[in-house]
């Protein structure tokens, strides 16, 4: 009998303490005096035959991990039933001091599309037991797929009670689009406190990550399903650019802050070897393919980028518009990316073609008495770089594209088009923004100005935390937006707010 998803996680992430041994048999194992599997497990990057199962040993998570400075063995296991009595696969790797006592385990020889059970063991400790799916294999096509897209989840504005909800829902994969961390307090009515101030090394980063790390919540949502996760500015420094930071203007100084803030994103997000980093660079951009149901391409838009327009020196806000906007050099993937990206849009050949990125894509116009004025750190700061990417999916025509984002803390429903002053302007692709889980919202005011002189916008809520849900079928997508009462209460009730639909061979979404 299948168990309600909520029972499942219970019992799963109680059975790491009871399960049977893993059978590799040793010498004498290491013996741990706590549980070192304090941060969880997660599972992400899915292929039709494998998956990356993760996991970090930190049985003082909030003092470095509190790990010997030597590698450490590491068993893990992966099983078709919650009881693993049908092992498909098991090995033993090496987490070491370099990479926090990381662990990136590649499962392969899998079978496509379906769930597996997977756990970890550490001399006598043994892990909390998660569990994944595979991707549908090419060539099928899944009755429905659903998946969730996150973002911006600052610690002290509220509890995450929306990766609860997520981790009760019956889902085939999540994508966290950025700000998985914050590196700085802000906002109002906090409820808890991140305790220390700004990290800018490597073992203050990894103190970062475990702190949110330990939350229960963001744990079950990890156990539940697997994950695609793409960074924003805030796993680094507000508003970067490149290698350009208005909160640490030599160049030399941010780039080793951001090697060591790219480094423990790694160490802490089930990412596939391709995604380790090099020093201050790392490639996370990648496709992914789940059946002929959907393909998605998972963007990068802060490594790359040119630096903010009109702005000098000074922080991305919304300003005056000026001539270097609009500069035809200008980009926001870099031009490898973006002719990575052509490619792909050429080649998908999925019923649903998904551009998962940071933010909102549509053009937002702020206009007062003196003109335009526009937000510098998002694609209106890059208008020509946004044309190239809708130019790309104008001329190779994928079938149903649609653009995801977050960043905003707002929800947002947008038609994507060449020229958002035309409007007539043929409509290339649906967008729809996922609110914040907590980090706090714009003014209903603003929100209220935004889609009132901006017609391709067509919603917008900003006093809601939360996410957004997507179900596709060979019909149609859904998109669900789902808002919590409170984010300030631990146990706040999430609602659907609203529900929107884009149906097969029709571009623009509708109130469903």
């Amino acid at each position: 009998m299948k168990l309600p998803r909520r029972r499942f996680l219970a019992g799963s992430l109680a059975a790491g303490a009871i399960a049977s041994p893993i059978g590799i048999v040793r010498g004498q194992p290491l013996a741990f005096a706590s549980d070192p599997f304090t941060l969880g497990v997660a599972s992400g990057s899915p292929r039709e035959d494998s998956v990356v199962l993760w996991t970090r040993l930190a049985p003082r998570p909030l003092e470095g991990g509190g790990m010997p400075d030597s590698p450490v063995t590491v068993d893990w296991q992966i099983a078709e039933d919650e009881r693993f009595a049908r092992l498909v696969a098991q090995a033993t790797v090496q987490a070491t001091p370099a990479e926090g006592h990381a662990v990136h385990a590649e499962a392969k020889g899998l079978r496509p599309g379906r769930h597996y059970w997977y756990r970890f063991r550490a001399g006598n400790a043994l892990s909390p037991i998660g569990r994944t799916r595979t991707a549908p294999a090419t060539g099928s096509t899944p009755a429905q797929f659903r998946f969730a897209f996150a973002s911006c989840a600052q610690y002290e504005q509220g509890h995450f009670a929306a990766y609860r909800d997520i981790a009760n829902r019956d889902l085939d994969l999540v994508m966290h689009l950025g700000d998985y961390i914050y590196e700085k307090s802000w906002g109002s009515r906090l409820v808890r406190r991140h305790e220390v101030g700004i990290p800018t090394t490597l073992s203050e980063f990894r103190d970062r990550y475990a702190l949110y790390k330990l939350d229960p919540n963001l744990q079950a949502a990890h156990a539940a399903v697997p994950w695609l996760t793409t960074w924003d500015d805030h796993e680094v420094a507000d508003d970067y650019a490149n290698d350009r930071s208005y909160t640490t203007r030599d160049p030399a100084q941010f780039m080793k802050m951001r090697a060591a803030a790219y480094q423990a994103y790694y160490e802490h997000l089930p990412l596939p070897a391709s995604a380790r980093p090099r020093g201050p660079f790392a490639t996370i951009y990648e496709r992914y393919r789940f059946g002929d149901m959907l393909d998605v391409m998972l963007l990068d838009d802060r490594q790359y980028r040119s630096p903010p327009a009109c702005v000098g020196e000074g922080r991305p806000t919304t300003v005056q518009d000026c001539p270097e906007r609009t500069l035809e050099a200008r980009t926001m993937l870099g031009s490898q990316q973006e002719q990575w990206l052509d490619r792909q849009i050429a080649s998908a050949k999925a019923r649903w073609t998904i551009v998962a990125q940071q933010t909102l894509m549509a053009e937002l116009d702020r206009p007062n008495e003196g003109g335009h004025r526009f937000w510098m750190d998002g694609w209106d700061g890059y208008p020509n770089a946004r044309r190239r990417l809708l130019d790309s999916i104008a001329t190779h025509k994928p079938r149903n594209p649609v653009v995801i984002g977050g960043d905003r803390h707002a929800f947002f429903v947008a038609d994507l088009k060449r020229d958002f002053g035309q409007a007539r302007d043929p409509v290339l692709a649906s967008e729809f923004v996922g609110t914040s889980i907590t980090s706090q919202g714009p003014s209903a005011a603003s929100m209220q100005q935004a889609l009132k002189a901006n017609p391709q916008l067509k919603y917008g809520r900003g006093d809601k935390r939360g996410y957004a849900t997507a179900e596709l079928t060979a019909a149609r997508c859904t998109i669900g937006f789902e808002a919590l009462d409170d984010e300030k209460q631990k146990d706040s009730a999430v609602r659907r707010l609203a529900t929107f639909i884009v149906e097969d061979g029709v571009t623009g979404a509708k109130p469903a």
